[in-house]
């Protein structure tokens, strides 16, 4: 969550924080229901119900940025959908059930996800592809480009991590669209972590110290 410098409300407010704890909480419990059971729609549709409901009682004045989609796609928490019992104009990103399939198929990393920022703070981010890269924090502004080819990525965060490239693990979807990824990235010896699904959650591993994850890359959904 993110404010404004100076602005007369803090979005890190900490009842707020912790009513958006309840809002994912909600969906990740409506979701819970059918893990497991082969229906990522019928989770993925609980989920969204959930969310919109629980977020009726926050004090907000809230408008989904990014969501499920636009108006004429999604039923609820539609780009655009107000939402909130009403206080500071903030601008919401959600997606109620990141990894349907994961929880379909009763598999780790399914999450519910919430962003909150003041109005005007976040990027529109249309249902397309986007280039990603996630290192974690402590490390020098600019170590990591997106531009740039994925070995020197590597090797900048190598030295700035103070590690060879040979103990770095590099994480990314497993999708035919990054073979070339996964080719360069054994290449230039880094390790390689595969996942069916869920890149949020492998980006949040790429921040976490205690993770097996060095830098998570690739292409994905622009909403997430």
């Amino acid at each position: 969550m993110t404010s404004k410098p100076n602005a007369g409300y803090q979005v890190t407010d900490r009842n707020l924080a912790l009513e958006l704890v309840r809002v994912t909480e909600a969906a990740a419990m409506a979701a819970s229901h059918w893990t497991g059971r082969g229906r990522k729609n019928e989770a993925d549709g609980a989920a969204v119900e959930a969310m919109r409901q629980a977020f009726d009682t926050v004090a907000i004045d809230g408008t989904v940025v990014i969501g499920e989609g636009e108006m004429d796609e999604a039923p609820m928490l539609f780009i655009g959908e107000k939402v909130g019992a009403g206080g500071p104009a903030m601008d919401i990103a959600v997606d109620p059930l990141e990894g349907t399939n994961l929880c379909a198929k009763n598999m780790p990393n399914a999450l519910t996800v919430v962003a909150l920022a003041e109005a005007g703070n976040f990027l529109h981010a249309p249902d397309i592809y986007m280039e990603k890269i996630v290192v974690g924090p402590d490390l020098p502004a600019g170590v990591v480009d997106l531009d740039a080819a994925i070995g020197i990525n590597l090797r900048e965060l190598a030295r700035a991590k103070r590690k060879d490239i040979s103990e770095l693990t590099l994480c990314a979807l497993e999708r035919e669209r990054h073979e070339e990824l996964i080719a360069k990235t054994r290449e230039a010896g880094a390790r390689v972590m595969l996942l069916s699904d869920g890149d949020v959650a492998a980006a949040i591993a790429a921040c976490l110290p205690d993770s097996r994850v060095d830098i998570y890359a690739g292409s994905g959904g622009a909403p997430e």
